[in-house]
């Protein structure tokens, strides 16, 4: 029984960087070994196979250089679906704050990482426990986005 429990451990453990993770403060992460030209490119992709509208993507790294300072490649991409959003502002109007939603993509030592807002998060934050929202249907569609992504 011992010897089950510790394989189920390491099995837990080496299957954790490919798991989506929430931190305490709602971010929810996946990393990729890919360089970020190719993780962008995924992202686009995924994006517009879910039939979401990518509205812009900011890119940190550029701005940084306008300023002549300097970061590791890092592009915040908005996009989302008013349909999803509209009833969350609804619901609630500081919603407006997060929304639409955003996805970041970074270089980090590792490869690139890849960081969103959980929705049951922003569902807390805002105070939308009186409301009928779809939480579990849209933290499955931004993590499907984020796995096709990170080449998953």
């Amino acid at each position: 029984m011992r010897k089950l429990l510790i394989g189920a451990a390491m099995t837990m453990l080496v299957a954790m960087p490919l798991m989506a993770q929430a931190e305490e403060h709602g971010v929810m992460h996946l990393q990729s070994s890919d360089d970020i030209e190719r993780v962008d490119q995924r992202l686009r992709g995924a994006l517009e196979e879910k039939g979401l509208t990518l509205m812009t993507v900011v890119d940190h790294a550029a701005n940084a250089e306008g300023a002549e300072l300097t970061l590791p490649a890092t592009r915040t991409f908005i996009f989302g679906n008013p349909k999803v959003g509209t009833p969350m502002m609804q619901c609630q109007g500081s919603m407006a704050l997060d929304l639409p939603q955003k996805m970041v993509i970074r270089e980090i030592d590792e490869g690139v990482r890849l960081e969103w807002n959980s929705p049951h998060y922003l569902a807390e934050r805002h105070s939308l426990e009186e409301c009928d929202l779809p939480l579990d249907k849209v933290a499955g569609v931004l993590e499907s986005v984020a796995s096709a992504a990170a080449g998953e």
